[in-house]
């Protein structure tokens, strides 16, 4: 039983995360209501509700560990930001402009903070946590060992590199499969060089929280 919890607890948090998200593809082909079909206005946040409760509840069996090389990890999430905006940035790419975009709340200041601070908590707390926990974490592990919590955070196999970085690529938007599994590599480096799950979670919410902050600044909501 306690390694079945520990099991769940680096499952269920993606799990809770995945079962959101299909949810508005499915009510849109059952003929739901418009707002029913448009996921950044509440599936977003019900993400932040569910997925935080999971983290929360499981909290205990998860190994975060010291955070270590707080300047690496830092310049790591710098670069790792840079790295994604660069194409529209600096090389002249097409604007991405669709996407979940708060100004359609402008009129309604309340709903229009509330939904912009929701989104930076799924941003810059939750996808963090949760992805942290289940790639890094778990599948990094796993992959060398099925029993993987006796595997030591930051073991290094050619098998869990490869397939942690493609997999964490195609679970983002095919316009980023590129950035993405370069970004799953490079975290991926950072827990075999911190050996800290508390490291990867950081760099991860640190070019999150600047993603979103130039998202804001630029309007380029397809990179929500």
């Amino acid at each position: 039983m306690p390694r079945d919890r520990k099991l769940w607890a680096y499952l269920s948090p993606m799990v809770a995360f995945l079962f959101l998200l299909v949810i508005p593809p499915v009510l849109k082909q059952l003929g739901g209501a418009s707002w029913l079909a448009a996921a950044p206005y509440w599936i977003y946040p019900a993400q932040v509700f569910l997925c935080g409760a999971v983290l929360v509840w499981f909290w205990r069996e998860y190994e975060f560990g010291p955070w270590r090389r707080p300047l690496f990890t830092l310049a790591v999430g710098l670069f790792v930001f840079v790295m994604w905006i660069a194409p529209q940035a600096y090389l002249g790419f097409a604007p991405r402009t669709e996407g979940f975009d708060p100004t359609v709340f402008a009129t309604r200041p309340v709903l229009y903070w509330l939904t912009v601070v929701l989104r930076f908590a799924r941003l810059v707390v939750i996808v963090p946590l949760l992805e942290e926990v289940f790639w890094r974490g778990f599948l990094l592990r796993y992959l060398i060992d099925e029993k993987f919590d006796r595997v030591p955070f930051g073991a290094f196999s050619w098998l869990s590199f490869l397939v942690v970085s493609a997999a964490f690529a195609l679970e983002h938007s095919m316009a980023d499969w590129a950035a993405a599994f370069a970004t799953g590599m490079i975290y991926n480096a950072v827990a075999y060089r911190t050996k800290s799950l508390t490291a990867c979670v950081i760099v991860h919410a640190v070019t999150n929280l600047l993603l979103g902050l130039w998202i804001m600044r630029t309007g380029q909501w397809g990179f929500w």
